[in-house]
């Protein structure tokens, strides 16, 4: 059995022997859409992370029985394309939620804790040079008693939920879908979470009720001393907006994982703020443990054992 990665740099040097013990594994670093093209003629079944399947590239592929998305989203993939000739698609889900709440709070502990301000004053010798045991510049704020707004409250939102919980924080949330289906929380408007809310952090997918669901008004509304995370979709925040908002003080700081364009081009307003130090970002990695890549492996390599 042929099976083709058209994107296996996305794994980074995550061993992929589970998966080259179902048949014979071609493992291509990234592909163009032309090179794709090329790539598919015989392989039976087929992995991708963010390259297209498009109805053009399923017809490349006569051979071609299952389609492996080695992420949850599946918005890359054809699917009517697919199903039209009968060849199923199969995501992986639920392998990065304990990644993803990490670094929620990794970085919600860097905002709040000035993580980046205390680092470099010891490094850069400042501290050494001082007269004082201590630095109180920068007084760190505490997150037990404060209120944690989540929008999106799934599988990782539950758990981002349940750490806050621990750290003694309150939890509110906004349902996206509109269905408030979990009670161990209360379920309020998207305009009581970002009032009543010190830290607003985003775990929702983009679709049509979520795309620019954070623009100018709704950071208006958020309190000055608040901080925004978006550990979602990059969609789903105005980042024009965004940045205006935390050099102007509008809100306290904010924290993004991930981009409307990834990545980030050099030229996106985030690249040119005025205060980066209100800033914390990382290029799209908060799913990418070690430990979360061995599981993506393995469900890829499941996917591929359950439909043979």
């Amino acid at each position: 059995m042929k099976i083709v990665f058209l994107d296996a740099a996305t794994l980074g040097d995550t061993p992929l022997d589970e998966i080259a013990a179902q048949g014979e594994l071609v493992a291509w670093p990234s592909s163009t859409p032309e090179e794709a093209l090329e790539r598919v003629g015989d392989c039976e079944v087929l992995i991708v992370n963010k390259v297209r399947v498009t109805e053009q590239l399923l017809a490349q592929a006569p051979r071609l029985r299952l389609i492996c998305e080695s992420a949850t989203g599946v918005n890359n993939i054809d699917l009517e394309a697919a199903a039209r000739r009968g060849i199923p698609v199969r995501n992986a889900a639920g392998y990065s939620t304990e990644a993803v709440v990490q670094s929620t709070f990794a970085h919600l502990l860097s905002l709040a804790g000035h993580a980046p301000y205390f680092d470099e004053c010891v490094k850069s010798g400042r501290y050494s040079a001082g007269t004082l045991f201590c630095d109180i510049s920068h007084p760190y704020v505490e997150l037990d008693g404060k209120t944690l707004g989540i929008i999106g409250l799934g599988t990782i939102g539950t758990r981002v939920a349940a750490v806050a919980s621990a750290f003694g924080m309150k939890v509110i949330y906004y349902s996206t879908s509109g269905t408030s289906h979990n009670h161990d929380y209360p379920s309020v408007t998207l305009d009581e979470l970002l009032a009543a809310s010190d830290a607003v952090t985003i775990h929702a997918p983009l679709n049509p009720r979520t795309a620019g669901l954070i623009g100018a008004a709704e950071l208006r509304k958020m309190k000055k001393t608040a901080f925004l995370l978006n550990l979602g979709r990059g969609g789903i925040v105005d980042e024009a907006a965004l940045a205006e908002a935390v050099d102007a003080g509008v809100i306290a700081g904010a924290a993004l994982d991930v981009y409307s364009s990834e990545p980030l081009p050099a030229d996106n307003p985030l690249m040119s703020v005025r205060h980066p130090e209100r800033f914390r970002f990382t290029p799209h990695t908060a799913w990418a443990s070690q430990e979360a890549l061995k599981r993506l492996v393995h469900q890829v390599a499941d996917n591929i054992r359950n439909n043979f």
